[in-house]
Protein backbone atom coordinates (compact mmCIF):
# COMPACT_ATOMS: atom_id res chain seq x y z
CA UNK A 1 0.00 0.00 0.00
CA UNK A 2 1.54 3.60 -0.90
CA UNK A 3 -0.11 6.83 1.37
CA UNK A 4 1.31 10.01 -1.02
CA UNK A 5 1.35 12.61 1.67
CA UNK A 6 1.20 16.40 0.36
CA UNK A 7 2.02 18.92 3.08
CA UNK A 8 4.13 22.12 3.80
CA UNK A 9 5.80 20.81 7.18
CA UNK A 10 7.24 17.43 6.38
CA UNK A 11 9.26 17.04 9.37
CA UNK A 12 6.16 15.78 11.54
CA UNK A 13 6.43 12.98 9.78
CA UNK A 14 9.97 11.85 10.62
CA UNK A 15 9.70 10.58 14.01
CA UNK A 16 6.11 8.92 14.12
CA UNK A 17 7.10 6.85 10.51
CA UNK A 18 10.82 5.80 12.39
CA UNK A 19 8.74 3.85 15.01
CA UNK A 20 7.12 0.45 15.90
CA UNK A 21 5.08 -1.45 13.79
CA UNK A 22 5.11 1.25 10.98
CA UNK A 23 8.49 1.84 10.69
CA UNK A 24 8.72 -2.55 10.30
CA UNK A 25 6.10 -2.48 7.76
CA UNK A 26 8.40 -0.01 5.87
CA UNK A 27 11.43 -1.47 5.46
CA UNK A 28 10.01 -4.91 4.67
CA UNK A 29 8.00 -3.36 2.00
CA UNK A 30 4.86 -3.56 2.88
CA UNK A 31 3.85 0.13 2.74
CA UNK A 32 5.18 3.24 1.05
CA UNK A 33 4.92 6.46 2.68
CA UNK A 34 5.85 9.12 0.06
CA UNK A 35 6.35 12.69 1.63
CA UNK A 36 5.67 15.94 -0.21
CA UNK A 37 6.66 19.08 0.36
CA UNK A 38 4.23 21.44 -1.07
CA UNK A 39 6.17 24.24 -2.10
CA UNK A 40 8.14 22.46 -4.00
CA UNK A 41 5.11 22.47 -5.97
CA UNK A 42 4.52 26.43 -5.99
CA UNK A 43 5.54 28.48 -8.78
CA UNK A 44 6.84 31.58 -7.49
CA UNK A 45 10.67 31.67 -6.14
CA UNK A 46 9.13 32.22 -2.57
CA UNK A 47 7.45 28.97 -2.77
CA UNK A 48 4.23 30.59 -1.52
CA UNK A 49 1.51 28.25 -0.49
CA UNK A 50 -0.73 30.54 0.81
CA UNK A 51 -2.27 34.30 0.55
CA UNK A 52 -4.37 36.29 2.01
CA UNK A 53 -8.78 35.16 1.25
CA UNK A 54 -10.58 36.71 -0.94
CA UNK A 55 -13.63 39.03 0.51
CA UNK A 56 -10.94 39.72 3.81
CA UNK A 57 -11.21 37.86 7.35
CA UNK A 58 -8.86 36.58 9.40
CA UNK A 59 -6.38 34.05 8.92
CA UNK A 60 -4.62 32.84 5.44
CA UNK A 61 -6.23 30.53 2.59
CA UNK A 62 -3.98 27.44 0.96
CA UNK A 63 -3.50 28.00 -2.83
CA UNK A 64 -4.86 26.32 -5.31
CA UNK A 65 -2.08 25.75 -7.87
CA UNK A 66 0.23 23.64 -5.78
CA UNK A 67 -2.03 21.37 -4.25
CA UNK A 68 -3.85 20.85 -7.93
CA UNK A 69 -0.20 20.43 -9.20
CA UNK A 70 1.01 18.05 -6.78
CA UNK A 71 -2.30 15.41 -7.07
CA UNK A 72 -2.41 15.66 -10.75
CA UNK A 73 1.59 14.87 -11.25
CA UNK A 74 0.71 11.83 -8.58
CA UNK A 75 -2.33 10.84 -10.91
CA UNK A 76 -0.75 11.14 -14.03
CA UNK A 77 1.93 9.00 -13.32
CA UNK A 78 -0.37 6.39 -10.71
CA UNK A 79 -3.85 6.88 -12.13
CA UNK A 80 -5.30 4.13 -9.40
CA UNK A 81 -4.27 6.98 -6.96
CA UNK A 82 -7.35 8.26 -5.10
CA UNK A 83 -7.22 12.24 -3.04
CA UNK A 84 -8.65 12.44 0.29
CA UNK A 85 -8.78 16.14 2.07
CA UNK A 86 -7.94 15.91 5.90
CA UNK A 87 -11.12 18.63 6.92
CA UNK A 88 -13.12 18.95 9.84
CA UNK A 89 -16.15 18.95 6.93
CA UNK A 90 -15.40 16.00 5.76
CA UNK A 91 -17.39 12.75 6.84
CA UNK A 92 -16.42 10.93 10.41
CA UNK A 93 -13.90 8.19 9.91
CA UNK A 94 -14.26 5.38 12.16
CA UNK A 95 -13.69 1.45 11.85
CA UNK A 96 -15.43 0.80 9.04
CA UNK A 97 -13.47 3.74 6.77
CA UNK A 98 -10.50 2.16 7.57
CA UNK A 99 -10.92 -0.80 6.63
CA UNK A 100 -13.01 0.49 3.36
CA UNK A 101 -9.71 2.44 2.66
CA UNK A 102 -7.19 -0.51 3.39
CA UNK A 103 -8.72 -2.32 0.16
CA UNK A 104 -7.40 0.20 -2.37
CA UNK A 105 -3.62 -0.09 -2.86
CA UNK A 106 -2.91 3.83 -3.57
CA UNK A 107 -4.16 7.07 -1.38
CA UNK A 108 -2.85 10.71 -1.49
CA UNK A 109 -3.30 12.35 1.43
CA UNK A 110 -4.14 16.38 1.17
CA UNK A 111 -2.96 17.86 4.68
CA UNK A 112 -5.02 21.21 5.06
CA UNK A 113 -3.72 24.46 6.76
CA UNK A 114 -4.45 27.89 7.87
CA UNK A 115 -8.38 28.09 7.23
CA UNK A 116 -8.06 25.31 4.50
CA UNK A 117 -7.54 25.27 1.27
CA UNK A 118 -9.15 27.39 -1.81
CA UNK A 119 -11.78 25.75 -3.08
CA UNK A 120 -10.96 24.92 -6.06
CA UNK A 121 -8.54 22.25 -4.52
CA UNK A 122 -12.14 20.71 -3.41
CA UNK A 123 -13.86 20.74 -6.85
CA UNK A 124 -10.46 20.04 -8.79
CA UNK A 125 -8.10 17.68 -7.21
CA UNK A 126 -10.53 15.75 -4.21
CA UNK A 127 -11.99 12.71 -4.37
CA UNK A 128 -13.27 12.36 -0.77
CA UNK A 129 -13.17 14.66 2.21
CA UNK A 130 -12.44 12.88 5.84
CA UNK A 131 -12.33 14.26 9.32
CA UNK A 132 -11.36 12.52 12.19
CA UNK A 133 -13.62 14.45 15.13
CA UNK A 134 -15.77 17.49 15.62
CA UNK A 135 -12.67 19.47 16.53
CA UNK A 136 -10.04 21.41 15.07
CA UNK A 137 -6.31 20.54 14.60
CA UNK A 138 -3.58 22.92 13.43
CA UNK A 139 -3.69 21.06 10.66
CA UNK A 140 -4.20 18.06 8.42
CA UNK A 141 -1.10 16.37 9.18
CA UNK A 142 -1.71 14.83 12.62
CA UNK A 143 -5.35 13.68 10.83
CA UNK A 144 -3.11 11.87 8.51
CA UNK A 145 -0.82 10.11 10.27
CA UNK A 146 -3.93 8.78 11.98
CA UNK A 147 -5.80 7.28 8.64
CA UNK A 148 -1.95 5.95 8.13
CA UNK A 149 -1.93 4.09 11.40
CA UNK A 150 -5.71 3.15 10.99
CA UNK A 151 -5.39 1.85 7.69
CA UNK A 152 -2.68 0.19 7.95
CA UNK A 153 -3.51 -2.30 10.27
CA UNK A 154 -5.44 -4.04 7.98
CA UNK A 155 -2.93 -4.49 5.80
CA UNK A 156 -1.63 -7.97 5.88
CA UNK A 157 1.85 -8.37 7.37
CA UNK A 158 1.85 -4.93 9.04
CA UNK A 159 0.71 -6.99 12.47
CA UNK A 160 2.60 -9.71 13.87
CA UNK A 161 -0.86 -11.58 14.88
CA UNK A 162 -3.38 -11.11 11.87
CA UNK A 163 -6.02 -11.74 14.01
CA UNK A 164 -5.38 -9.12 16.22
CA UNK A 165 -7.86 -6.30 14.39
CA UNK A 166 -10.45 -8.40 14.26
CA UNK A 167 -10.85 -8.73 17.88
CA UNK A 168 -9.67 -4.65 19.20
CA UNK A 169 -12.26 -2.21 20.09
CA UNK A 170 -14.95 -0.85 17.36
CA UNK A 171 -14.04 -3.69 14.86
CA UNK A 172 -17.32 -6.31 16.42
CA UNK A 173 -19.23 -2.91 16.78
CA UNK A 174 -18.26 -3.30 20.78
CA UNK A 175 -15.34 -2.00 23.39
CA UNK A 176 -13.11 -4.33 23.78
CA UNK A 177 -13.05 -6.85 26.66
CA UNK A 178 -10.45 -6.47 29.75
CA UNK A 179 -7.43 -7.73 28.90
CA UNK A 180 -4.79 -9.28 31.93
CA UNK A 181 -1.35 -10.87 31.97
CA UNK A 182 1.33 -12.15 34.57
CA UNK A 183 0.85 -12.08 37.45
CA UNK A 184 -1.97 -13.27 38.53
CA UNK A 185 -2.67 -11.26 41.30
CA UNK A 186 -0.97 -7.31 41.95
CA UNK A 187 -1.75 -5.67 44.57
CA UNK A 188 -4.39 -7.80 45.80
CA UNK A 189 -5.70 -7.81 42.59
CA UNK A 190 -6.86 -10.98 40.70
CA UNK A 191 -6.90 -12.06 37.34
CA UNK A 192 -10.21 -13.46 36.96
CA UNK A 193 -10.71 -17.13 37.28
CA UNK A 194 -12.28 -17.79 34.28
CA UNK A 195 -9.02 -16.49 32.12
CA UNK A 196 -6.93 -19.19 33.95
CA UNK A 197 -8.95 -21.96 33.56
CA UNK A 198 -8.39 -23.06 30.09
CA UNK A 199 -11.41 -23.92 28.82
CA UNK A 200 -11.76 -21.79 25.81
CA UNK A 201 -15.44 -21.65 25.43
CA UNK A 202 -15.99 -20.24 28.76
CA UNK A 203 -13.45 -17.52 28.37
CA UNK A 204 -15.28 -16.36 24.79
CA UNK A 205 -18.23 -16.13 26.62
CA UNK A 206 -17.06 -14.01 29.79
CA UNK A 207 -15.00 -12.07 26.81
CA UNK A 208 -17.89 -11.20 24.93
CA UNK A 209 -20.20 -10.29 28.12
CA UNK A 210 -17.30 -8.23 29.45
CA UNK A 211 -17.30 -6.75 25.83
CA UNK A 212 -21.17 -5.96 26.39
CA UNK A 213 -20.75 -4.69 29.36
CA UNK A 214 -18.42 -2.52 28.89
CA UNK A 215 -19.92 -1.04 26.02
CA UNK A 216 -23.31 -0.37 27.13
CA UNK A 217 -21.98 1.54 30.46
CA UNK A 218 -19.07 3.48 28.65
CA UNK A 219 -20.60 3.99 25.17
CA UNK A 220 -24.29 2.96 24.69
CA UNK A 221 -24.68 4.03 21.34
CA UNK A 222 -22.62 1.94 19.79
CA UNK A 223 -25.72 -0.80 20.85
CA UNK A 224 -27.79 0.05 18.52
CA UNK A 225 -25.29 -0.72 15.19
CA UNK A 226 -23.62 -3.96 16.61
CA UNK A 227 -24.59 -7.13 15.50
CA UNK A 228 -26.01 -8.40 18.88
CA UNK A 229 -27.39 -12.14 19.11
CA UNK A 230 -30.79 -13.34 20.92
CA UNK A 231 -28.11 -14.20 23.93
CA UNK A 232 -26.32 -10.82 23.79
CA UNK A 233 -29.15 -9.20 23.75
CA UNK A 234 -30.94 -11.15 26.88
CA UNK A 235 -27.70 -10.56 28.67
CA UNK A 236 -27.95 -6.99 28.51
CA UNK A 237 -31.33 -6.43 29.35
CA UNK A 238 -30.32 -8.45 32.56
CA UNK A 239 -27.53 -5.67 33.08
CA UNK A 240 -30.16 -3.15 32.59
CA UNK A 241 -32.42 -4.90 35.31
CA UNK A 242 -29.99 -4.64 37.63
CA UNK A 243 -28.68 -1.32 36.86
CA UNK A 244 -32.17 -0.41 37.78
CA UNK A 245 -32.55 -1.96 40.66
CA UNK A 246 -29.21 -0.06 42.06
Amino acid sequence: MVFEVLTIFPGMFSSPLAESLLKKAIDKGILEIRIRNLRDFAEDKHRMTDDYPYGGGAGMVMKPEPVIRAVEEIKEKYPEARSILLTPQGERFNQETAREMSVHPHWILICGRYEGPDERVRLAAVDREISIGDYVLTGGEIPALVLIDAVSRYVPGVLGCSGSVEEESFVQGLLEYPQYTRPPVFRGMEVPEVLLSGNHAQIERWRRRESLRRTLTRRPDLLERAPLTAEDRAFLEELKGKEKEK
